[in-house]
């Protein structure tokens, strides 16, 4: 009579499981950090443009000269 192991043979995957499971979330989100990254680099420069424009364009509320 054969016994059952099957519920023990899926015990021997646990490692091999988590493993890939780590690998695919790793992969995810080094594709999202390198494309963030990507579309920061390649912006167009009226983007650019304007954010300079906004940020030094600030109120002087008093100059020592």
């Amino acid at each position: 009579m054969k016994p059952k192991s099957t519920l023990s043979a899926i015990g021997g995957w646990n490692s091999f499981f988590f493993c890939v499971g780590m690998y695919v979330v790793a992969l995810f989100f080094s594709i999202f950090v390198c494309s963030s990254i990507f579309y920061i680099a390649n912006s167009s420069k009226s983007v650019k443009a304007s954010v300079v424009e906004k940020t030094t364009a600030k109120t002087e509320l008093a100059s020592i000269k």
